[in-house]
């Protein structure tokens, strides 16, 4: 974001599948792998995007962890619109993987009652989603990740929680905007406080933050290095 003479805001981003002048870098969707259209950008399984993975990166293991730390990034932050169209491979120097991330944004608030979490069916369904559709179902089933894996992905979620904190308040969103982000009566979301202290029966009723609290206490993550103190 850059402030113009006038005092207006204008947004800038630079393009990852350019370089040079005038050259691409090659570069399609999932929607685009999987012969699908923007109509139909919606009918296609969360199981299915398994087998893009698996067809067209180069190492697959590896994208595949990558691509289950966005899944979860979204259903955390409220994105409920990740869509084929959303998801992206990029071939650079012989090697095929997932492009940056784009459109990872919370879609949750501007709608008034929203009744999906997720864009792409899950286990047949697409609200209702559980802890263990996420990690015994696809994570480690679909994904083939492994515990290790799946402990160092939620636990860099939990690490930066401050920081996710921090830039909501700065930003510019509304404070009605902010207050559906955060739990403003939620005493661990005001002050971080390390899961299982003076509290430890405490559990936050925000739908976006549980998930990951609840991982942390049942797999006794405290002393596992990288991560913050859990109690």
């Amino acid at each position: 974001m850059v402030y113009s003479k006038d005092g207006s805001l204008s947004y800038f981003i630079k393009r990852f599948d350019r370089y040079g002048k005038g050259k691409k870098y090659a570069t399609e969707d999932f929607a685009q792998l999987t012969g699908n259209s923007r109509d139909t950008k919606y009918r296609f399984t969360m199981e299915k995007i398994v087998n893009v993975i698996d067809e067209f990166c180069t190492f697959p293991a590896i994208e595949k962890a990558d691509f289950f730390k966005r899944v979860l990034f979204c259903f955390i932050t409220g994105n409920e619109d990740m869509h084929l169209k959303n998801f992206s491979l990029i071939t650079k120097g012989g090697k095929t993987t997932l492009t940056p991330v784009y459109d990872f944004l919370n879609s949750s608030i501007a709608i008034k009652n929203p009744e999906e979490e997720i864009a792409l069916s899950l286990k047949g369904k697409k609200s209702n989603l559980k802890k263990t559709d996420f990690i015994n179902y696809y994570a480690k089933e679909r994904l083939s990740l492994t515990d290790k894996t799946i402990d160092k992905i939620i636990g860099d979620m939990y690490k930066y929680l401050p920081e996710w904190k921090a830039l909501v308040e700065i930003s510019f969103l509304s404070d009605d905007m902010k207050e559906k982000i955060k739990c403003s009566e939620c005493e661990f979301c005001n002050s971080f406080r390390p899961y299982g202290n003076s509290r430890a029966s405490f559990r936050c009723k925000h739908p976006d933050q549980h998930y990951i609290f609840d991982y942390f206490q049942e797999h006794r993550m405290s002393k596992d290095p990288g991560f913050l103190d859990y109690g």
